[in-house]
Parts: structure tokens; C-alpha cells; sequence
């Protein structure tokens, strides 16, 4: 198997979306390397480096966005999608999360079932577990929101889906977009976590019936709608050799140039507003070049007062946040969908910096 390295980082946090009750627990969490490389054979994007073996999902695993009134809007994105090919069917969501988008789905009317090893609750709807044959659960349609890039063997686990599921059925997928993360220099979205990354065409090339594909959250994720019964093992052509752009980390510099000062009295006060992967693996890429960050900041109550992987920063809420922060505040938004969310949220009162790369 020929392969092509693209990027590689040291020591990430393997679970950027646990949360930790205490520093010493956070600094000290489990961490592994990432080697993203290319398949030649089937230009398939991933992480050569991944042990499965480091994690470990459990109730201190917080990964829940939908209490933004953004994030839900893309929700109804995302239902929209299902609703043109799903409406009437039985549906299994694998990997649903806190049960967000399924209690969604069930409140308007689908008859579906979700399987989560992290879920929180009790929901008769939920087998909290990992997704195997021997549940016994099979439906006429699949949902699979942000989970293909956590499987090792993509293609395998697709082919479990589909054979416990008679060989047939449509599937809904969601991922993050591989094109997105390249054009935006977002070196702030290469986690240990996601094993794989995904462009469109690789989703025409596991599957011979794609129905429909697309991008959705501002481009940042990818989606596509295809038929198991055509599920097939992907061959890249000349044509499916990524472009990785040689300066994938450059914007680095750009928010560490003058995060130097010794005394927090010299400089402005540094907060991130958003904990998610993104905020953590930000946060720890500041803290490697010796940029301070005073605070965390996170709507998600689950998360506020817990402590974020691998840098060890404390989650505080809006309101106790904004009641210390000064008005010359530098504040890193994480993600700019959120942008006008946040600057709606802290009154406009600071100095606000998207991290993403968009001047190309």
C-alpha cells in the first residue's frame, strides 16, 4: 500500500471533547500523533499514526453544539436533506450524540432508533453502546452525522452498517470537508480523534449511487445521501491526489506575533469563546508558542466550570466571563458561523478575531 504524508502534528489530545474536573487531570490527559497521509490506491485522507486503543468515551465526553440557536439552524439544514429521501421511513441514527437531532427527527413524526456509546440519558429510543451486527436493529434508512471520521476502517464499518441493515437502504452521512479545511488553512481541525478526512469525491467513488451531495455549516461539513446496496471499495485516479497547500500552518504566526508579553498588565486580555475541538486544539497551538489565553468560553452548561483537554484552561459561561473581561478584550472565535451569535451575546464589547484563514 503506497501512501503520501501530508501533515503531521505530536502529541494531541486523543479526546479533544472530554471535559476534566480538574488542571492536573487536563494537562496530563491521553494523548497520540497525528500523520495525515493519502491512500494512492484509494485517496482516502487519513491518520496513519491512529491507535484506537488510546480512547476511551465516557460521560465526560461533552460534544453537543446544539444549544447555539446557529448550530440548530443547521439542524434544520441537515432535516431538510433527510426529510427529501427519508419521510415515511424507519431510520437508525448511528452515533447520535446526546440525542439532539433524533428526539428532532421523532418529534416530527420518524420512527427511528439511535445507538451512542456516549449517550446521556434515558430514552427508550437509545442503545447506549458501540454499533455492532448483534444488536439486531435494521430499518429502511440511516442516519450517520459525524461519525465516519472516527471509524479506522471507514469502508469496513460502512460495510457492517450495510449488512446488518439486509445489504440495502439509503444513508444519510454528514463529515467535515477535507477541501474546506485545506482552502481555510484550518490546522485548527486536524484532530486526533477524526481518523479520517473526507472530500466529495470520495463518496462517488465508495458508492455506485450517490443521490445526492452537497456542503452544509457555511461549507465546513460535507454530506451525501447514498445507496448501500452499491457501497464498493474506492480507486483513486490521477485526478484525486490532494493539493495540500505547504503553508497549512502559517496562520499560526499570525495570532502569536505579538502574544508574547510577560505581564498581563503590558498586553490585553486573550479569551477563546468556543471549548469544542477547535477552542482546543487552538488553545493548546497557543500555549506550545507561549501565547497566554486568560479564559474559555463555552454556552454548553455540561462544559462550564470543567477543564479542557490537554492546556488545562477553565470553561467559565458568558455571564461569569463577561462580567471580568476588560473592553480592549481580544476574543478568538473559533468558528465564524458563530460570529454574529457572539458579538450579539457580549454586547459588541470587545475585539473579536476569527481564526480561519480567508484571505487567499
Amino acid at each position: 500500500m503506497s501512501h503520501r504524508e501530508l501533515f503531521r502534528v505530536e502529541q494531541l489530545p486523543v479526546l479533544q471533547n472530554r471535559m476534566f474536573s480538574s488542571v492536573e487531570e487536563a494537562i496530563t490527559c491521553t494523548k497520540g500523533d497525528v500523520v495525515l497521509v493519502q491512500d494512492m490506491e484509494t485517496g482516502m485522507v487519513f491518520n496513519s499514526a491512529f491507535d484506537p486503543e488510546l480512547l476511551d468515551y465516557s460521560d465526560d465526553y461533552q460534544n453537543e453544539q446544539a444549544c447555539s440557536p446557529v448550530f440548530q439552524s443547521h439542524l434544520r439544514a441537515a432535516k431538510v436533506i433527510v426529510d427529501r429521501y427519508f419521510q415515511g421511513k424507519s431510520l437508525i441514527e448511528v452515533g447520535c450524540g446526546k440525542g439532539y437531532f433524533l428526539d428532532h427527527l421523532r418529534q416530527s413524526g420518524y420512527s427511528i432508533m439511535g445507538i451512542d456509546p456516549a449517550y446521556e440519558g434515558a430514552s427508550p429510543h437509545v442503545v447506549k453502546a458501540c454499533f455492532e451486527r448483534g444488536l439486531g436493529l435494521s430499518s429502511e434508512g440511516v442516519v450517520l452525522r459525524h461519525v465516519l471520521e472516527h471509524m479506522k476502517n471507514p469502508i469496513e464499518f460502512l460495510l457492517r452498517i450495510a449488512s446488518a441493515n439486509g445489504g440495502k437502504g439509503l444513508i444519510y452521512i454528514e463529515v467535515p470537508c477535507f477541501d474546506w479545511i485545506c482552502h481555510h488553512r484550518a490546522w485548527f481541525d486536524v484532530f486526533y480523534e477524526h481518523v479520517n478526512y473526507f472530500r466529495r469525491a470520495d463518496f462517488t467513488r465508495m458508492f455506485g449511487t450517490v443521490l445526492e451531495s452537497g456542503h452544509l455549516f457555511g461549507e465546513q461539513y460535507l454530506y451525501a445521501v447514498a445507496d448501500l446496496a452499491t457501497l464498493r471499495f474506492p480507486h483513486a485516479t490521477a485526478g484525486d491526489i490532494v493539493n495540500f497547500p505547504q503553508d497549512f500552518t502559517a496562520g499560526v504566526g499570525r495570532h502569536i506575533c505579538s502574544g508574547k508579553a510577560e505581564s498581563t498588565r503590558s498586553r490585553p486580555q486573550r479569551v477563546i469563546w468556543g471549548s469544542a475541538s477547535k477552542g482546543v486544539i487552538f488553545a493548546l497551538y497557543m500555549k506550545r508558542a507561549g501565547v497566554v489565553i486568560d479564559c474559555v468560553i463555552d454556552i454548553n452548561p455540561a462544559k462550564q466550570g470543567k477543564y479542557i483537554a490537554a492546556t488545562g484552561l477553565r470553561v467559565s459561561s458568558p455571564a461569569e466571563a463577561l462580567a471580568l473581561l476588560q473592553h480592549e478584550t481580544d476574543v478568538f472565535v473559533m468558528n465564524s458561523n458563530y460570529l454574529e451569535e457572539i458579538v450579539a451575546q457580549s454586547n459588541n464589547r470587545f475585539h473579536y478575531l476569527t481564526v480561519e484563514h480567508n484571505e487567499l
